[in-house]
């Protein structure tokens, strides 16, 4: 929510900027809000949200009173200056209010500002901001007609065929769609993501559209399908939908940001790890990369669950220790920003925050001692969840052993049945699959690389289809299965009775290829060579 907020800020302060009167020639009051209206712009790039938001409301305020009072220019450029600084200000107001949950307070000033004859621009902004608090309040039937309001406003300002309006309409509708996505509205979602589609396909057409654009609204879109696929028990389909999407379309923050999300969510944690480390590494690549808890909390938080989740412990203790690392970072910038807008508030309101300076401090040590506790209770936790993972795992691993035992034990006990049976009462197929049983108690002859079904047929003296034949029949496998099943048991006595390192333990079992032999192995005993070594040991 943040991200997109921040967004429509962006594009807003940039629409706005070209009503700027050229000669300015207003009144003292519009100068002094149009100063803290820029100001607040300052404090808000540089994250100080409490001076960012005390600015905001000055200008606001201002505007608002002057408004009552009949004060506003006359003149056509002044006036769509005057109600841009109105617009703009107070929705910046009411986003701030929003972040810090005071939902009520923003949905006043918005309701304030609906009223007025501002922009359609900032009404589809402030619209859009009102469904969002609609949506956080449960209003869904008063959020629907706020987004459809928004819509309305935005197609009245955005009405060239140009690909500067098609792309904010775009923007606009990937927005609504992705606040009912937030909230379940999953039909309404649908719908936006419709209409999103509608205006891409739009845009793609135009002469000046750019294909950057083009590529990563190509991509926004395919995310877009596949997270209400996914959200909507379509998980195949959702599967099909990602995996379609090319990597040259993932390249922005955002999409790299919802990519690894939409992993996550859909189970595929390792692939969700790897995009929340590329995610990690586009942050710390831009120019103002300080470390917030918003970004551990989006980057470092989801990438250290992912690698837990992908069984990748040692990976996500790394995560861990980076995540302690950038708490302490985070608390060092934190406790910086807090003094320096402190100092700020101090020179404008001396008085005021005479009487709050003490508390102010204790606030300061608060945040401090809350972080230690936070970094403190984080490390007992990753702590705890290393701890419980291992004795889960071999706790597991016991009782597959046991299993293991109690089949093989089995597997023997059916083969001697069969051996002890009378030769006469047995088929061909059955005496050759006891025959090529009898062969393989010679470790020989499956260790031995090379060995193949041309191999069992020559040391039994018949042809290789009469083997396959045999084997398909009474065992169900194929003769490289059969012989790979040998190997893989050898291979498994080695671990278990001797300390000879695995690589040399392969090489022994007959088959050269380690990923081919981690793979068999893991297929059959379910856990890996050291992790059943170290089940045997036990």
């Amino acid at each position: 929510m943040s991200f997109k907020l921040l967004i429509i800020c962006v594009l807003m302060t940039l629409v706005g900027c070209t009503g700027t009167p050229k000669t300015d020639q207003r009144p003292e009051w519009m100068v002094q809000a149009d100063k803290d209206y820029n100001q607040a712009l300052d404090y808000d790039g540089k994250w100080q949200v409490r001076l960012a938001e005390m600015y905001y409301r000055k200008a606001y305020e201002a505007m608002k009173k002057a408004n009552e009072d009949g004060l506003f220019p006359r003149d056509d450029d002044g006036q769509s200056f005057s109600w841009f600084l109105y617009g703009d200000a107070g929705y910046r107001y009411a986003v701030m209010r929003y972040r810090r949950g005071d939902t009520e307070g923003a949905i006043a000033v918005m309701s304030d500002l609906l009223t007025r004859d501002i922009r359609d621009y900032e009404r589809s902004a402030i619209l859009q901001l009102m469904g969002e608090c609609q949506l956080r309040l449960g209003q869904r039937d008063a959020a629907k007609e706020s987004f459809s309001k928004a819509l309305e406003a935005s197609l009245c300002y955005y009405n060239g065929d140009n690909s500067v309006d098609r792309f904010n309409m775009m923007v606009s509708c990937y927005f609504i769609y992705d606040s009912f996505m937030d909230y379940g509205e999953y039909n309404e979602a649908a719908h936006w993501l419709g209409r999103m589609e509608k205006e891409f396909a739009v845009y793609e057409q135009l002469p000046d559209a750019s294909p950057q654009i083009i590529e990563e609204y190509k991509g926004h879109l395919a995310l877009c399908h596949a997270r209400l696929l996914l959200t909507t028990g379509h998980v195949r389909e959702a599967n099909a939908v990602y995996d379609a999407i090319p990597a040259s379309r993932i390249f922005t923050p955002l999409a790299i940001g919802c990519a690894a999300s939409w992993l996550s969510d859909a189970g595929r944690y390792g692939e969700s790890a790897d995009m929340y480390a590329r995610l990690d590494t586009t942050y710390a690549r831009a120019s103002n990369a300080t470390m917030t808890f918003d970004k551990i909390s989006e980057c470092l938080a989801p990438r250290y669950l992912a690698e837990m989740k992908a069984g990748r412990t040692q990976e996500a203790l790394t995560i861990g220790a980076d995540m302690a690392g950038a708490i302490d970072s985070a608390l060092v910038w934190q406790k910086s920003s807090d003094a320096a807008e402190l100092a700020v508030i101090y020179q404008t309101h001396e008085k005021e925050l005479a009487l709050e300076e003490s508390r102010t401090k204790s606030t300061i040590y608060l945040i401090i001692a809350v972080g230690a506790l936070l970094l403190l209770l984080l490390t007992i936790y990753i702590l705890w969840r290393v701890h419980r993972y291992n004795r889960l795992l071999t706790e597991k691993n016991h009782v597959l052993y046991e299993q293991i035992r109690q089949r093989e034990q089995a597997e023997t006990e059916e083969r001697e049945r069969q051996q002890a049976q009378p030769a006469e009462t047995l088929s061909q197929n059955q005496l050759l699959y006891r025959r090529l049983c009898e062969l393989m108690e010679d470790p020989a002859v499956y260790t031995d690389a090379e060995a193949n079904r041309d191999t069992l047929a020559r040391l039994v003296g018949t042809n290789y289809k009469y083997v396959s034949d045999a084997l398909h029949e009474c065992a169900d496998l194929t003769p490289a299965d059969f012989i790979n099943q040998y190997r893989i048991r050898y291979a498994a006595r080695l671990l278990a009775t001797t300390n000879d390192p695995v690589g040399l333990i392969i090489e022994q079992s007959g088959i050269t290829n380690r990923s081919t032999f981690a793979r068999l192995f893991h297929d059959y005993y379910s856990m890996s060579p050291t992790e059943f070594r170290r089940a045997a040991k036990d």
